[in-house]
């Protein structure tokens, strides 16, 4: 059996934080910058945490962060995104995810890894209040790379890193909810597996021409089609 890197975004592809994200951020900013409404009209979806906070730094206060002040906020935005875990009502598991995720696990020829643009301890406490920690072997997060592309190619390094046997060619497939993961898997040879339960919508992720489209991760048998048709170079690999 072909082995294979399956690389997930989080928000809006595995779950939906209800907005504590964004909460925790607001909430961040005002405390340390007396900055209201810090998040409101910046492109959010699909962008790493540094993009985010690069975009806010500059249309709020005209510079770019210093690693100071980078390190401040990135306190302050953990700390207020565990409280608004524990308590917000808009927090959901999306349909599917467990189970596939349980059976994509019991696979030894799979690495099951992350590729997000949360910072690796915001990623860890959403995964975490989804009961989905325990799930991932590796991952690449915002706090690695700045774009979503070089994120991507840490990602699967370290995948690689956690397979047995290691092939010349090992096929990578990038799941994720916005055009930014299809064009970035896309450029790097990828499988890409776009599904419209988050930031884009089945539209706007069409546009963007992934392999793969799906409305949501409930689908396993669709899933697994697509998993075994790249294993055995029937549906698309570049």
């Amino acid at each position: 059996m072909a082995q294979t890197i399956l690389l997930f975004d989080i928000d809006g592809t595995l779950l939906t934080a209800g907005g504590t994200d964004r909460r925790a951020m607001l909430l961040a900013f005002r405390e340390l910058w007396d900055v209201d409404a810090a998040v409101d009209g910046m492109p959010v979806h699909g962008r790493t945490d540094l993009e985010i906070v690069e975009h806010i730094f500059r249309a709020r206060l005209r510079k770019s962060p210093a690693a100071s002040e980078l390190k401040l906020l990135h306190a302050r935005y953990l700390f207020h995104l565990e409280k608004e875990l524990t308590t917000s009502p808009g927090f959901q598991v999306l349909p599917g995810v467990p189970y596939l995720l349980e059976t994509l696990n019991a696979d030894p020829d799979v690495a099951l890894g992350l590729a997000t643009g949360n910072v690796e301890e915001a990623a860890k406490l959403k995964l975490q209040r989804a009961d989905l920690l325990g799930r991932f072997r590796f991952g690449a997060f915002g706090s690695d790379a700045a774009d979503r592309e070089t994120l991507l190619r840490v990602a699967i390094e370290r995948g690689k890193a956690h397979l047995a046997r290691l092939a010349d060619h090992i096929p990578v497939i990038v799941v994720g909810d916005t055009v930014l993961d299809v064009t970035a898997g896309k450029r790097l040879g990828a499988t890409t597996v776009a599904v419209a339960t988050g930031g884009d919508s089945w539209a706007t992720l069409a546009t963007a021409a992934p392999d793969h489209l799906l409305p949501d991760l409930s689908q396993l048998t669709s899933f697994l089609a697509i998993l075994q048709g790249v294993r055995d170079g029937t549906q698309h690999v570049r």
